[in-house]
């Protein structure tokens, strides 16, 4: 094997690949990088089984590919990565010189690392599956943060910290919950197609480190695996198994309170009040009534804050609810729009937080008790 290419070319594809593969990873072969030169193609894979990423660099003017001896190779994604970062030269050349014995160089500069056998590398099945629809990369970074913030980090319920996504028709629904809180996105798509997944929060947060510029992806689903079809890359990530509890019963259908405030005064009050702790977690306390709206927070250990929302309208009998502070703060700046409006029915009871101008998202989030 033996092929030149542009330094910023190569770059950017050995980062994108080397973004799948862990350093926990079972497998020898998967704490590197595949490298497939073809005819007119280099083809880069990383994997930690759970999560694959293939991009392609195609002969263009812009990358300057030449390949001379088709061939593959496996190289330690650290060291290519650092040697390829460190040649000071615009074109990169890359020679199989013994066995697996690899020469990169560039102007003056040479390296020679050892790899490892391409059929070592444990074969990633990149078939597309069946079930295919599209959507903006922009729309596709907006269902990512506005529902993923919600994920479990516990494993005691590992369908818990993926998001489920389902469509039974053009309906796309995004759901991620902690049992604490919920973020749900309804998305109208224009294929219609039948699946039901959830695809864990750190694959979905390696999409997202993907979608730069304008235009499309692709997202083909089956019940074992996903893709996300990106320019040049495809990224597929196993599914969580486990049947996803059903949320929509969470969810109050009427209320018998609304608050509706300015969403960046909210968020900076929370922020104020979130700075009373208690063993590390910072419960806030609305104090609401049509005449005055007033956020508060109280620890034993560090005092207490009170704020008047001046911004606040409220309409209902006068209601106290408290709730953790981060969970509030997080599904507020989930939204867009400069309104937000908190959905509520009583003292105890989950409340939703929505934008007044995109009903698309809902977030619900629950109080806790006080005692103080």
């Amino acid at each position: 094997m033996y092929f030149k290419v542009s330094k910023k070319a190569f770059l950017q594809g050995l980062a994108t690949a080397a973004r799948a593969i862990s350093n926990y990873s079972p497998l020898p072969a998967f704490s590197g990088i595949k490298i497939v030169a073809e005819e007119k193609s280099l083809i880069l894979t990383g994997s930690d089984s759970d999560i694959s990423i293939q991009t392609t660099i195609s002969a263009s003017e812009e990358c300057a590919l030449q390949i001379h001896d088709m061939g593959s190779v496996v190289l330690e994604s650290r060291y290519i990565l650092e040697i390829v970062r460190k040649i000071d030269a615009d074109q990169i050349e890359l020679e199989m010189i013994d066995g697996t014995l690899t020469k990169i160089s560039g102007k003056s500069a040479e390296f020679k690392i050892n790899g490892m056998s391409a059929e070592d590398y444990p074969p990633i099945d990149f078939a597309k599956p069946a079930e295919v629809f599209s959507m903006s990369k922009e729309l596709l970074k907006k269902i990512i943060n506005q529902t993923s913030f919600a994920v479990s980090d516990k494993e005691t319920r590992p369908v818990l910290t993926g998001v489920n996504l389902s469509c039974d028709g053009k309906l796309l629904q995004c759901v991620a919950t902690d049992s604490y809180r919920l973020a749900r996105k309804n998305i109208a798509i224009h294929d219609p197609v039948k699946f039901n997944i959830t695809v864990p929060g750190k694959s979905l947060s390696e999409v997202y480190k993907t979608l730069e510029n304008d235009g499309d992806v692709e997202i083909a689903v089956n019940d074992r695996k996903a893709q996300f079809i990106i320019d040049d890359t495809i990224i597929q990530t196993r599914l969580i198994d486990g049947v996803y509890p059903e949320t929509s019963r969470l969810i109050p259908l009427s209320f018998d309170y609304e608050l509706t405030m300015d969403t960046r005064d909210l968020l900076n009050a929370i922020d104020r009040a979130s700075f009373i702790k208690s063993d590390g977690v910072s419960v806030i306390k609305f104090s609401l009534s049509e005449n005055e709206c007033v956020l508060s927070s109280k620890s034993l250990e560090v005092g207490s804050s009170t704020e008047i929302l001046s911004s606040a309208s409220f309409s209902g009998n006068a209601l106290e609810i408290s709730c953790n502070g981060k969970y509030v703060f997080d599904a507020i700046k989930a939204l867009d729009g400069d309104l937000v409006k908190f959905s509520l029915c009583g003292e105890m009871k989950p409340f939703i937080i929505q934008s007044v101008s995109d009903d698309s998202v809902l977030q619900l989030v629950l109080p806790v008790r006080t005692y103080a």
